[in-house]
């Protein structure tokens, strides 16, 4: 995952790089992937919760919450 997601950015940046898109057009590209990550990070803390029942999610902090998500995800 994480290798795709590096794969993209760059891909994105070598596009601008070029020419071939927009300043504009990177900014909505990395806004996508931003959206992305996002959701995948909402879906992941909800089934924590409700699907899994780890009701000490809550409390911890969004920070740690986002460390645990990402080396889940090989992020």
């Amino acid at each position: 995952m994480k290798a795709i997601r590096q794969a993209q950015t760059r891909n994105i940046l070598d596009a601008y790089d070029r020419g071939d898109i927009s300043y504009s057009r990177m900014n909505e590209l990395f806004n996508e992937l931003s959206d992305k990550f996002a959701i995948g990070f909402a879906e992941w803390y909800e089934e924590q919760i409700l699907a899994k029942g780890d009701y000490n999610m809550i409390d911890k902090p969004k920070k740690e919450l986002l460390q645990i998500y990402k080396k889940e995800q090989n992020l």
